[in-house]
This record gives structure tokens, sequence and C-alpha cells, in this order.
């Protein structure tokens, strides 16, 4: 299974680059859970505490920005 996900890009006035950070949260997910069909599936190479670690902080960070962004559009200091 080889899902694809695409971070829709918007350049600014300034020219910084911007990414939606619900984007950001999905793929974290996704990075995450790729890896751990990757260990269930028996690939070599990947050790199962450690793709399991990687992928429970990644949850922690999207988690984070989601939370960030939902203090920050109800006016949460």
């Amino acid at each position: 299974m080889n899902r694809e996900v695409t971070l829709p890009l918007i350049v600014d006035d300034r020219g910084t680059l911007q990414v939606a950070a619900s984007d950001v949260s999905k793929l974290l997910r996704t990075v995450g859970g790729r890896w751990v069909r990757l260990v269930e599936a028996g690939e070599d190479g990947l050790d199962e505490d450690t793709v399991a670690a990687l992928t429970i902080e990644l949850a922690k960070l999207a988690d984070r920005i989601d939370v960030a962004c939902i203090a920050h559009s109800s006016g949460t200091p």
C-alpha cells in the first residue's frame, strides 16, 4: 500500500512558504502509520520498539500542532 500525501504549499506576498498546520499533522500521522504497517508486514531492518516510539512521538507532535491551532482559532492564549 503506497499512499501519497500531498501538501498544498502557499507562498505569501513576502515570498515565505506556508503549509497548513492540518496538513503537517496529517503528514506526521501518516508517516507513523506507514512505519507501523511496514513493521507489521515484516519489513527487514525496522526495529519494532523504535518504530513504536517514533510513531508515538510523531503523534504527540501532531497533537500539539492541532491543540495550538485550536487555541489560536478560539482566541485562547
